[in-house]
């Protein structure tokens, strides 16, 4: 019984850990496409590229926020058990 308790600490630490980098790594291709997106409309139509950059800066911070809260799920998955 202890041993099953044990395997499943370290598997929630490892399953955690892989968590955080998965979040991180989905978070910096969600900030690449939207770069990408902004550099193609604002070379199309560059009049509106201030409106582009201010909407690319909201959206990016959206998306960290929900990196930053991915994290910290993962982190407390890993430091409470």
């Amino acid at each position: 019984m202890l041993a099953t308790i044990l395997q499943a600490a370290v598997l929630a630490k490892v399953g955690g850990a892989i968590g955080a980098g998965i979040v991180a790594i989905a978070a910096a291709i969600g900030i690449g496409k939207l770069a990408q997106s902004t550099m193609e409309a604002s070379a199309r139509q560059p009049e509106i590229a201030g409106g582009l950059r201010t909407t690319a800066i909201i959206i990016g911070a959206l998306i960290e926020g929900v990196c930053l809260f991915g994290v910290i799920v993962c982190l407390l998955a890993v430091l409470l058990n």
